[in-house]
């Protein structure tokens, strides 16, 4: 496995922006049971892990979408990320809203973006995908062309797989859930017997129980 990924996924959970509690599930906004939870925005607060953050993207984007001209960070959780990544590579920056705002201008893309721009997305966390996919579909209706995505995590569900094909959006992330439980194991942060529970939830998590 990529050792970028193991090296971030421990990362994330000494500052326990992820945990883990296959015993005592969290519950989502969503109402779904999870024995996870990802907090991404706790990278900001830890200087090291921020820098960590930032040079990674920056990386991936240069590796993966040189062409790139300008960034655009997903909101919420993305536009301190999506700045930060914009000013190391010196490019425009701008910030996607999930909707228009209801007043003055009615913006969604805050900033500004050249028409017809190659952009590359910034995201925090990839879950089934929807809000990030939006994001990309208001660029498009903006009138840039996406190059691709970059995230810090993604859970890996076939679901969000396969919405980022169905949408042709070519997605880069740090990390994953796959580097996660590897990590996790090593350092007995859970038990051997934990790993196929954790591994069952992603399969269905709309539908997992305890």
């Amino acid at each position: 496995m990529d050792t970028i990924k193991k090296l971030f996924a421990q990362k994330l959970m000494d500052i326990k922006a992820i945990k883990l509690q296959p015993q005592e599930p969290f519950t989502w906004a969503s109402g779904w049971k999870s024995p996870i939870y990802t907090d991404n925005r706790k990278t900001l607060g830890h200087a090291e892990v921020r820098s960590f953050v930032k040079l990674e993207l920056c990386h991936a984007i240069q590796q993966h979408f040189p062409e790139a001209e300008a960034v655009a960070g997903v909101a919420t959780g993305a536009i301190a990320q999506g700045a930060l990544v914009a000013d190391e590579l010196g490019l425009p920056y701008a910030y996607v809203r999930p909707k228009p705002k209801d007043h003055g201008m009615g913006n969604q893309v805050e900033g500004e973006l050249k028409q017809g721009a190659k952009v590359v997305v910034v995201e925090d966390l990839i879950s089934t995908g929807g809000s990030s996919l939006k994001t990309v579909a208001a660029l498009r209706a903006y009138g840039v062309e996406v190059v691709g995505m970059v995230a810090s995590f993604t859970y890996g569900f076939p679901v969000a797989e396969e919405a980022f094909r169905e949408a042709n959006v070519k997605l880069i992330t740090l990390s994953d859930y796959n580097a996660v439980l590897e990590q996790a194991a090593a350092t007995g942060y859970i038990k051997p017997e934990e790993i196929e529970v954790l591994t069952e939830w992603r399969k269905n998590p709309g539908g997992w129980k305890v």
